[in-house]
């Protein structure tokens, strides 16, 4: 599903080089539930930002689907990120004036859906998310945690071959992070989502399938916590 190959990234600074990703190499299979774990600066945002073409490695290969995503334009990366992707950002961003129903229709009225469409595909999955009942409410309204359900469901509207989280509680109490961690595993379970998730908090892994621990730009373990083999395709 996700192929990464011998990735690097260096940042350059002036005459100084950061080398934020050393030569990572990992798969990811279908509806695999993958953490990426690790230190402050160990390189998990440079990673995520690579496998969702949000950035490009100075080196290395990636494959998603058994497409090389390498040599797509500006235009076909942004085309294949509405397509093929769902974003779970750890500040929601959310559009503070629109309501939750008209967030998540967001990404389906940027494919061409129309309104009627939007809002009941938007109406099922925020269902699916548990805010049924919260429909008409601008996130002013939502906790902290509602409003991320928002976003879930936001991500998971277009129906993503692979759900990106970063950091998806990093702004909620554990209780709550707890919940929302629970609704992803759900997602994972029941749809079959591939889901590939930064997280700081070491009790998080055991929601995902699959821990990769990364430090100074390099995978230092990558191994399963609920079975199979990591590293399968």
């Amino acid at each position: 599903m996700i192929r990464v190959e011998n990735l690097h990234r260096i940042y350059r600074l002036g005459k100084l080089e950061v080398h934020a990703l050393r030569g990572v190499t990992f798969e990811i299979r279908r509806g695999e539930f993958v953490a990426l774990m690790g230190p402050s600066g160990s390189g998990k945002s440079t990673l995520l930002n690579q496998v969702g073409l949000l950035d490009h490695p100075t080196s290395g290969r990636i494959a998603i689907g058994g497409r090389d995503v390498m040599d797509l334009s500006d235009d076909e990366r942004t085309l294949f990120r509405l397509e093929r992707y769902g974003f779970i950002f750890q500040d929601y961003a959310l559009v503070s004036d629109l309501t939750a129903l008209e967030n998540v229709c967001l990404p389906l009225l940027a494919r061409g859906a129309t309104h009627g469409e939007s809002r009941r595909r938007a109406t099922e999955v925020m269902e699916l998310v548990g805010l049924g009942e919260r429909l008409v409410h601008v996130p002013g309204e939502l906790s902290g945690g509602e409003q991320q359900r928002v976003a879930i469901a936001r991500a998971l509207v277009n129906r993503p071959e692979i759900l990106l989280a970063d950091e998806p509680c990093a702004n909620l109490d554990s209780t709550t992070s707890g919940m929302i961690l629970e609704l992803i595993r759900k997602i994972n379970e029941e749809l079959g989502q591939t889901i590939l998730m930064i997280s700081h908090e070491d009790w998080h892994k055991s929601f995902a399938d699959r821990i990769i621990r990364l430090r100074d730009g390099e995978i230092e373990k990558d191994m399963p916590v609920r079975g199979g083999a990591a590293g399968s395709s």
